[in-house]
C-alpha cells in the first residue's frame, strides 16, 4: 500500500498510550530484546527533549487538539538535551488519521526574534516552513506560548520503520516561553504518567503488535502540550 502524502510528506500512523509504571517496566524490557535502542540516545538509552509550542490568545491549538479535529497543524521549536545549537521549526499536521511532520533548522538568534515578536523578516525567508509559520502568525495571531521538557526513550523496528517511545517526567514552564533558558523555571506535571507512542509506516509488524498487547493501559489522543497546559 503506497503512503499518502501531504505536500511530498509521507504520513505515518500514530498511537498513544498512558502506562503505568509497572507496565512501562514490563514492556521495556520485552521490547529490549526485539527492537533496537535509539543510537542518538545517550549511555542510558534516553534524552531529554524541550518543545515550545505556538498557541494563540483563543487557545486555538490546545481547543482543536482537546476537540480530536482530524485535520489541524501544530507548530514547534524543539532542541534535545539543552543543545541552543541545534534548533528545529516543526509543523506536526494530522490529516485524518495520519500524522505527518516537516521541519527546518533555525538559530537561536532566529527564535529570540520570533518571540519579541519581530517578525518581519520570515515572510521572505528562503525556508517555506517559516514562510508558512509567518501566515500563521499574522493570520491567527500565533506565538511561542509554552515551554514542555521531558525525558524521552526511543525503540526502533527497521521493519515498517517503527518507533516506540517512552516518555515520562513531563514538565511545563506555564506561559513562559524562554525555551532558550536551561534555567527556566519548570513545574512538574504528573510523575506517574508514562506516555506510549507507536509510530510506523504503512503496517505494524506483527512481533511488535503482539509484544505491545499489555493488561492495563488506556489508548486515548496524549499531547505533552495538553497535560502540560492542565498546570496553567
Amino acid at each position: 500500500m503506497e503512503a499518502q502524502k501531504l505536500n511530498g510528506l509521507n504520513g505515518r500512523t500514530e498511537l498513544k498510550h498512558e502506562l503505568n509504571q509497572i507496565d512501562c517496566y514490563l514492556l521495556r524490557n520485552k521490547l529490549k530484546h526485539v527492537m533496537e535502542v535509539d543510537p542518538h540516545a545517550t549511555n542510558d538509552g534516553k534524552y531529554l527533549i524541550r518543545s515550545v509550542y505556538f498557541d494563540n490568545f483563543e487557545n486555538k491549538a490546545l481547543t482543536q487538539k482537546k476537540e480530536g479535529l482530524l485535520n489541524r497543524d501544530k507548530f514547534r521549536v524543539r532542541l534535545y538535551d539543552y543543545n541552543t545549537n541545534y534548533l528545529n521549526l516543526e509543523r506536526k499536521s494530522k490529516r485524518n488519521n495520519l500524522t505527518y511532520k516537516d521541519k527546518c533548522r533555525i538559530t537561536a538568534e532566529e527564535y529570540e526574534k520570533i518571540r519579541i515578536g519581530d517578525i518581519k523578516w520570515m515572510e521572505n525567508d528562503p525556508r517555506d516552513l517559516i514562510k508558512e509559520l509567518f501566515i500563521h502568525m499574522s493570520l491567527y495571531q500565533l506565538k511561542p506560548h509554552t515551554v514542555v521538557d521531558y525525558v524521552r526513550e526511543v525503540f526502533i523496528y527497521r521493519y515498517g520503520n517503527v518507533r516506540v517511545t517512552f516518555d515520562s517526567s513531563i514538565q511545563t514552564s506555564f506561559r513562559n516561553n524562554d525555551v532558550l533558558n536551561r534555567d527556566l523555571p519548570m513545574v512538574e506535571t504528573n510523575p506517574n504518567i508514562t506516555i506510549l507512542e507507536v509510530k510506523y509506516d504503512e503496517f505494524l509488524p506483527e512481533i511488535i503488535k503482539n509484544l505491545l498487547q499489555i493488561s492495563d493501559r488506556r489508548k486515548g489522543t496524549y499531547s505533552k502540550y495538553q497535560i502540560s497546559r492542565m498546570y496553567g
